[in-house]
């Protein structure tokens, strides 16, 4: 069964997603099977705004049929990670289920967390790689204003800014997706 991703953020509207269709791009492209949900933390029913999907119709993808949907508790239950655009998603994300707590990270942070740890290996489950990726973690990081895992809301900014950060999104959409797929060189262990 391939692992279910829900992806959050704040207004639901802007970076969720374009992370959610760049991740499920990604993995695609990796040849790894992955169920992309995507939600947000205010009311949903909301198209993404213009500027998203100009950023995006420059990488091939057309989100003009997505409507914006607020997470539930049930959701996060269901997923097998849970990622935040930032670090305030993580803590509503635990607040809402403590339990989630050791596979909810922000996304930059699953990132940098797992080029430290290294791919996930081919007999490894990608639930023992996040475990692996949680090792170490203390909930205490998540507090404070430390905004270095956070990706930018270009929100009432201009294009540039919604372009930057699709271009950030989906550098780190590539890079989880080739972290969580074992290749056949990992299958040694190296």
């Amino acid at each position: 069964m391939s692992p279910t991703v829900l992806v959050l953020c704040t207004a639901n509207r802007c970076r969720s997603p374009m992370a959610g269709v760049l991740l499920r791009r990604a993995f695609t492209r990796a040849g790894m099977p992955v169920s992309v949900e995507t939600a947000g933390f205010l009311p949903g029913g909301q198209g993404t705004p213009d500027e998203v999907g100009a950023a995006l119709a420059r990488t091939g993808v057309d989100l003009s049929r997505h409507s914006s949907r607020t997470v539930t508790s049930e959701m996060i239950a269901a997923s097998d990670l849970v990622l935040g655009m930032e670090r305030s998603h993580v803590r509503q994300v635990v607040a809402l289920d403590p339990g989630a707590w050791t596979r909810t990270f922000t996304l930059k942070e699953l990132v940098r967390r797992g080029e430290h740890i290294g791919p996930r290996r081919s007999d490894e489950t990608p639930e023992a790689w996040i475990a692996d990726a949680h090792r170490g973690r203390r909930s205490a990081e998540l507090l404070g204003a430390d905004e270095s895992d956070n990706v930018i809301d270009p929100m009432g900014g201009s294009q540039r800014g919604f372009d930057r950060t699709a271009e950030e999104l989906d550098d780190l959409a590539r890079r989880l997706a080739t972290l969580l797929t074992p290749s056949a060189a990992t299958a040694s262990g190296g």
